[in-house]
C-alpha cells in the first residue's frame, strides 16, 4: 500500500480487510492529533463501482466508528459529489476508489473538511499506519445512515448553474455510461441543459477508462456510436467520475488539458495551475498566469492556495487527465461556482459542449480554433515498477544517458526533471517520460508540429522503453 499522485493505492487482495481498517483508523487519529476533527463528529465515506468496494467501505466505517467518529454512508457517488458534500456541511471525508486503474486494484482517498489532503497530511497518516501496524486491529465492518440523496441534490444544484438554461438544445450527445459512478448523473445533466441524450455502453462488469491515455479499441467504439446515432459528441469519466471524457462528433477524444484550456477561458481565470505535462502550448493560449507543478491534484492545489496567498482571485487548476479544480469563486450563469479543490469532471465537460454550442462549433474544430500544439499520450500498462526505476535511474545518471536513449528520435537539447524527465528535441518536439504514481505503467507524452508525428513520436518512445526493459 503506498499514496500516490492522488490518494491510497494497492491490490484488493492487499487494501481488503485489515489493511482499510488500519488507514481509516490512522486517518482518524490525525484529524484527531492535527485538530481537524474531534470525537463525535461527522465523517463521509463514499465508492465507485468496482466489486471490492462496498465491502472496504463497511470495514471502513466500522473502523471510524470505532476511532471515536460518526460515519455517513454517500454510497455510489462521483468523487467531486463527495468532495463538495463535505466542504458544504464542514466533514472529512473518504472516497474508496481505484480510479482508473484495474478492478484488481482500489484505493483510499482522503477529504479534510476544508477538501483534498496534501502531502504533508499524507506523510502523517502513513507514519501513524506504520505504528498501527504492528499492533492488532480490528476489521470488524459496520453500518450507517444514508445520505446519499442530500450529497447528490447538492451537486446539482452546482452543475445547473454552470450554462444557460437549454444551453445544449438541439444537440445530441451520447454518455459513456460503461462502469462509472457518474453515468446517471451525466445523461440527467445533459438532458437537464436540452440535449438530446443517448445512453451507450451501460456494463455491471467494471471497465478501467483512463481518460488520459484512451485504448485504441474504446475510441474505435466511440467513433461506430457517433456515426451510427449521429451524435454530436460522447462524454464520458473515469470510474469514479473525477476525470472526463469528451469525444468529437467523429468519436475521436479531446485531449484533457484543451477541456481545461476552455474551461478556463469560458470561466475568465487569472491564475491557472497545470502539472507540466499539459500541453506546452497553454502559456500563449489566454490572458492567465501559468504555474506548473508535478503531475497530482495535491501539488495542483498548493499551487492554487500559493496563489490565493498573494491574494489572487480567479485561481483555478486542471490536469492533463481533464480534472478541473477550483480555488476562487468565478461567475457562471446561475450564480457563483463556488470553489472545488478536487478534481471534477462535470464543469470541464459542460464548459467544451457550452462552448461549441454558442460559437456554433462542431467539437472536432475546438484543437483549430486555440491553436496547440499536437499532443499524443499513453502508457505501457502492467509495467512492473523495479522496470520504471531501472530506466529511469539510467537516464537520469548523466545526460549522455538520455542522449542515447532518445538518439533515434532526435538530438536533445534541454531537459526538464520537474517530474519524470521531459526532453526537448531539436526540431521541437517534446517526449515526456513518467512512471505513474498510481499503478505499474509507464506513461509518455509527446508533443509534434503535426497529430501524424505526434502518434509516430509516441509509438517510437514506448518502443525504446519496451526494448530498454528487454536488453
Amino acid at each position: 500500500m503506498k499514496f500516490g499522485t492522488s490518494g491510497l493505492r494497492g491490490l484488493v487482495v492487499d487494501l481488503e480487510g485489515r489493511a482499510s481498517a488500519l488507514y481509516a483508523q490512522a486517518f482518524a487519529e490525525h484529524l484527531f492529533e492535527s485538530g481537524l476533527a474531534k470525537p463525535g463528529d461527522r465523517v463521509l465515506v463514499g465508492r465507485d463501482l468496482r466489486p471490492s468496494s462496498p465491502s472496504i467501505v463497511a470495514t471502513c466505517i466500522g473502523a471510524l466508528r470505532r476511532a471515536g467518529l460518526t460515519p455517513i454512508d454517500c454510497g455510489d457517488v462521483a468523487t467531486p459529489v463527495l468532495a463538495l458534500y463535505g466542504l458544504k456541511i464542514g466533514a472529512p471525508s473518504l472516497m474508496i476508489t481505484g480510479s482508473h486503474i484495474p478492478a484488481d486494484r482500489n484505493g483510499i482517498k482522503f477529504y479534510r473538511a476544508d477538501g483534498e489532503i496534501d502531502k504533508g497530511d499524507e506523510q502523517k497518516i502513513s507514519a501513524i499506519a506504520a505504528v498501527l501496524e504492528k499492533t492488532d486491529i480490528d476489521a470488524t465492518a459496520g453500518d450507517s445512515p444514508s445520505a446519499k440523496d442530500s450529497a447528490i441534490t447538492l451537486f446539482k444544484e452546482r452543475v445547473r448553474s454552470v450554462l444557460p438554461s437549454k444551453a445544449l438544445s438541439g444537440l445530441r450527445f451520447g454518455v459513456y455510461q460503461h462502469s462509472t459512478v457518474a453515468r446517471e448523473l451525466l445523461a440527467e445533466t445533459l438532458g437537464y441543459y436540452g440535449a438530446d441524450v443517448v445512453e451507450l455502453g451501460y456494463s455491471d462488469t467494471f471497465i478501467p477508462v483512463d481518460t488520459e491515455a484512451v485504448s485504441v479499441e474504446t475510441i474505435a467504439q466511440l467513433a461506430a456510436w457517433a456515426e451510427e446515432h449521429q451524435l454530436d459528441g460522447i462524454v464520458s469519466a473515469d470510474g469514479d467520475g473525477d476525470r472526463p471524457l469528451v469525444a468529437d462528433e467523429t468519436g475521436t477524444p479531446l485531449r484533457g488539458d484543451l477541456l481545461g484550456l476552455v474551461a478556463a477561458r469560458a470561466l475568465g481565470a487569472k491564475i491557472v495551475v497545470t502539472p507540466v505535462t499539459s500541453n506546452s502550448g497553454i502559456e500563449a493560449s489566454g490572458t492567465f498566469e501559468v504555474v506548473r507543478t508535478k503531475v497530482g491534484s495535491p501539488f495542483v492545489i498548493a499551487g492554487m492556495q500559493e496563489a490565493l496567498s498573494r491574494a489572487q482571485t480567479g485561481v483555478m487548476g486542471f490536469e492533463a487527465n481533464g480534472g478541473l479544480l477550483t480555488a476562487s469563486n468565478f461567475n457562471v450563469p446561475g450564480g457563483a461556482l463556488t470553489p472545488l479543490p478536487t478534481r471534477d469532471s462535470f464543469v470541464p465537460i459542460l464548459m467544451v459542449l457550452g462552448f461549441a454550442a454558442s460559437q456554433r462549433l462542431p467539437l472536432s474544430c475546438l484543437a483549430g480554433e486555440f491553436k496547440l500544439p499536437f499532443a499524443a499520450a499513453d502508457r505501457l500498462e502492467n509495467f512492473p515498477v523495479e522496470n520504471s526505476s531501472a530506466l529511469m535511474t539510467h537516464l537520469r545518471q548523466s545526460p549522455d544517458n538520455i542522449a542515447a536513449f532518445l538518439a533515434p528520435l532526435g538530438a536533445v537539447v534541454d531537459l526538464n526533471d520537474t517530474d519524470g524527465l521531459r526532453a526537448f528535441l531539436a526540431d521541437g518536439s517534446i517526449v515526456h517520460l513518467r512512471p505513474s504514481g498510481n499503478a505499474p505503467e509507464m506513461r509518455c507524452y509527446v508533443e509534434a508540429r503535426t497529430e501524424t508525428e505526434a502518434q509516430r513520436l509516441l509509438s517510437e518512445s514506448l518502443e525504446l522503453v519496451r526494448q530498454f526493459v528487454i536488453e
